[in-house]
């Protein structure tokens, strides 16, 4: 059975281990512990990754976070694998910082990545694994915020809660949703 594991995030330097590239953050963070790489490919860095007698096809999409039903869509579609086997990986502000939380279905809630995935997909019916960064920023500096670095203290919290989340993204794909939300959703 195959997977489609798609973490958002933004491309180049200045976004490196900004909040709003905490998908990106999860599948390296894996990467780094399977012992995979991620390589170049059209609209995406790709990488294929076996676990459980799994196929999981991973995606760090390089159009920019508002575009990221592109990438999404063609991977899709190139591996043959139906919208139930997608799980997207993305930043949550409206959660507290390493609070990660997997749902089956739902609205962006602001989020324009997930926005373009609804639009390019035609449905919401995907699952989603959200990344709670927190909403420490005061008003009107929300942009900043989202595309700041995390701070010392949450640095330090990270590489625990990035373990987590690939706990989950395995689970979701061997156990699947429903198993996994009762386990990991507390």
């Amino acid at each position: 059975m195959k997977y489609l594991i798609a973490g958002l995030g933004n491309i180049g330097p200045e976004y490196a281990f900004t909040r709003h590239n905490a998908g990106f953050m999860v599948l390296d963070r894996m990467a780094a512990q399977y012992g995979f790489i991620f390589t170049m490919n059209r609209l995406a860095y790709t990488a294929e990754f076996r676990h459980k007698g799994k196929i999981l096809h991973l995606i760090k999409p390089t159009t920019y976070m508002n575009l990221s039903g592109r990438a999404v869509s063609y991977y899709l579609k190139q591996h043959a694998i139906p919208v139930e086997n997608l799980l997207v990986v993305t930043d949550d502000k409206d959660l507290p910082f390493g609070k990660l939380r997997l749902k089956p279905k739902g609205s962006p809630g602001g989020h324009n990545g997930l926005k373009n995935i609804d639009e390019v997909l035609g449905t919401q019916e995907y699952a989603r694994l959200r990344f709670g960064i927190g909403s420490a920023f005061s008003k009107g500096r929300q942009v900043d915020y989202v595309l700041g670095q995390f701070p010392d203290d949450e640095l330090d919290q990270l590489p625990a809660v990035l373990d987590r989340a690939d706990d989950v993204v395995l689970s979701f794909c061997t156990a699947g949703i429903q198993h996994t939300m009762n386990f990991f959703n507390q």
